[in-house]
């Protein structure tokens, strides 16, 4: 019998080394190495507890393969269909990412009711019993007689019965519960993700089935696992959503078939998870009124224009020293939006303590929302309160002018449709913005003007 071989894995990027260090020498982590052993090769090569028939073994020539039949399909929510790209692909390894009690399960679970209807699906759950899970099916109004059900953990048993029952959607609940048999290793470690997943990924491309892998997150906000899980999968998507909000956004990290900056955004209800389909109207919903220190702005999340709230709030910082401090939006661009206010828009904001946050759970990495920051910024320090029905879209440079952003026609389109009427926008030269029916545009070079034309200081 072939002696087991020790290796050395890296938690944070998966890098493999022959021996312990306390440094890792690819990502640059410290305390990131552990040891696991892993099984002795067969002589093909496979680890012995993994024998996978679904993989091809003859080349083909490229104009021999056919492209005429439909790659994708749609799951039933469209939510999910538009972060995927327009559909879930046949034969592709998607991983959903998120954390404990989220709805990584129930998003699974609901899909089920739509896919069964056309598709045979295998639902693999090395969480809950089969029991378990009629209950939940029950509750979210999932059934169908295509739609098997599995509670079990071992690699070889789940392979088996996708052999046996030739499912066209595969579902696995969670891959941190799966394990081969034939490594020492507990299940949730290193090596066992890393193998049950390759596992997986040769039965997706060898048998054309669409796989669906659970992944929990660690405390860093990472799936769990080596980083190298990642690059295996076809596409990567995270479920976010706030402990004490019924809003989640699904978001792509990964996507080999589509864009990577589509979100979709569901509600947690007592029957599930409902589709949002206009996230401007939710996030904007319980806006106060008269308050200072809150504007709106339009932002793309992918090809979809997206409004949001930022608020800010500056108050006077005890013994001299401020404190920052963000929520959804980047600390770095918001320390220097701060130090624009005050170097360009004569405002001593620095003497005070600033907090900002976005509504919603959002997270806006774009500088078209820099305006709004500012107006919002300006708005709490002032203490003057941004007209209700008035938007702000720009990107604010270090001299504190104001530069041109992407897609303004269709970000003015949203706005004008969710019901305000002004919206201050960078000044553009030569070309003014498309005029849009009961929506007054304001241009601005600089944020002095953007400041005295919403709230005419």
């Amino acid at each position: 019998m072939a002696k087991a071989r020790t290796i050395f894995y890296c938690t944070e990027c998966g890098n493999e080394t022959p021996k312990w260090a306390g440094k890792c020498l690819a990502c640059g982590a410290w305390n990131t190495i552990v040891e696991q052993e892993t099984a002795p090769k067969a002589k093909s090569g496979r680890s012995p507890g993994v024998r996978s028939p679904f993989h091809a073994v003859k080349a083909v020539s490229l104009s021999e393969i056919d492209t005429a039949e439909e790659l994708r399909f749609h799951t039933g929510m469209g939510e999910l269909d538009r972060v995927l790209g327009g559909g879930a692909v046949k034969g592709s390894l998607v991983l959903v990412g998120g954390a404990p009690g989220v709805g990584k399960s129930t998003l699974m679970l609901q899909i089920c009711g739509s896919l069964c209807g056309k598709n045979r699906v295998l639902y693999v759950s090395g969480e809950e019993s089969t029991r378990q899970l009629k209950l939940r099916a029950q509750r979210l109004g999932v059934g169908g007689s295509n739609l098997l059900v599995l509670s079990e953990t071992a690699l070889e048993d789940v392979l088996q019965a996708a052999s046996e029952e030739e499912p066209d959607i595969l579902i696995v609940d969670s891959i941190q519960t799966l394990y081969n048999g034939a490594l020492d290793s507990p299940p949730g470690s290193i090596g066992q993700v890393k193998d049950c997943t390759m596992a997986l990924m040769q039965l997706a491309k060898g048998r054309n089935v669409t796989v669906f892998v659970i992944g929990h997150v660690n405390k860093e906000g990472s799936i769990a696992g080596p980083k190298v899980l990642e690059h295996m999968v076809d596409c990567v998507l995270y479920f976010e959503g706030e402990q004490h909000s019924t809003c989640r956004i699904l978001r792509a990290a990964k996507n080999r078939f589509g864009a990577t900056n589509e979100i979709g955004v569901f509600e947690m209800m007592d029957v599930g998870l409902s589709e949002v389909e206009n996230p401007s109207q939710m996030l904007l919903s319980g806006r106060p009124d008269g308050a200072p220190g809150t504007c709106v702005t339009c932002v793309m999340e992918g090809v979809r224009p997206v409004l949001a709230e930022i608020q800010a709030l500056l108050a006077p910082a005890s013994y001299g020293n401020a404190r920052r401090s963000s929520n959804g939006f980047d600390f770095g661009r918001a320390a220097m939006l701060l130090a624009v206010l005050e170097k360009r828009g004569g405002l001593k904001v620095s003497a005070c303590d600033a907090y900002m946050n976005i509504i919603g759970g959002l997270t806006l990495d774009e500088p078209a929302a820099d305006l709004a920051a500012i107006l919002a910024l300006a708005s709490s320090y002032l203490d003057k309160p941004i007209p209700a029905d008035l938007a702000a879209i720009g990107e604010v440079g270090l001299t504190g002018e104001l530069r041109a952003v992407n897609n303004l026609d269709q970000r003015l389109s949203e706005v004008c449709r969710l019901g305000f009427k002004t919206c201050v926008v960078p000044r553009r030269k030569g070309k003014a913005p498309a005029p849009h029916e009961g929506l007054r545009v304001v241009e601005a070079s600089n944020i002095g003007e953007a400041i005295r034309a919403a709230l005419g200081k």
